[in-house]
């Protein structure tokens, strides 16, 4: 037997000694809450007991009649916390702090752009597309010959293939959204022709 299934196996275990628990606790008998279900007495004590599993078309009728969600009779783990705390990933003045913590698929960044006359303006390319979202400031956007300035509350979308660079369009820094996949991840230099 697997974790998972070890798992599976204790919470449904607890299921019983919970419902009694639960009824007993509201001062209801066995007979009252077979009346409310349409569930027999013996059904209901052996579901109790353990000697019965648990199925959803006994445990609805008895979340019912108790008025309690159903993850409260099978024990349901509590959501974790939501908040997404990922620490703050610091590239010369850029700052990005990841929004996301699954792994692979899409992935959402805030990023704060400081104005600096060291930034690397080189257009790089990679695999993937993106999409960016300027929260607050000015973006400056090199996007193969195109030169762009978005402002907040504005968006772009392109293909990552085509050479591009983006920073702040003023002297102030720039904040903005930036959602791409895990091929965006790899950034390669665009080759310069050679010069002859």
């Amino acid at each position: 037997m697997d974790d998972d299934d070890a798992r599976l196996e204790e919470v449904l275990n607890e299921v019983g000694p919970r419902l009694r628990r639960i009824r007993q606790g509201r001062g209801a008998t066995l007979s009252a809450l077979s009346e409310a279900t349409g569930i027999s007495v013996s059904t209901l004590s052996r579901l109790e007991a353990g000697r019965r599993r648990p199925s959803l078309e006994l445990l609805l009728p008895i979340a019912r009649a108790h008025q309690v969600p159903l993850d409260e009779l099978v024990g349901a783990p509590h959501v974790g916390d939501p908040r997404v705390r990922a620490k703050p990933i610091v590239q010369g003045n850029r700052t990005m702090l990841p929004l996301t913590r699954q792994p692979g698929g899409l992935h959402a960044f805030k990023i704060i752009i400081q104005p600096s006359p060291d930034d690397d303006r080189e257009q790089r390319t990679h695999e993937g597309y993106e999409w960016l979202y300027v929260l607050a400031g000015r973006l400056r956007l090199r996007l193969g010959e195109h030169d762009v300035v978005l402002g907040a509350g504005e968006a772009a979308e392109f293909d990552t293939h085509v050479p591009h660079w983006f920073g702040p369009a003023v002297d102030g820094p720039v904040e903005v959204l930036s959602l791409f996949g895990p091929q965006g991840e790899r950034i390669h230099v665009r080759a310069r022709p050679k010069a002859s």
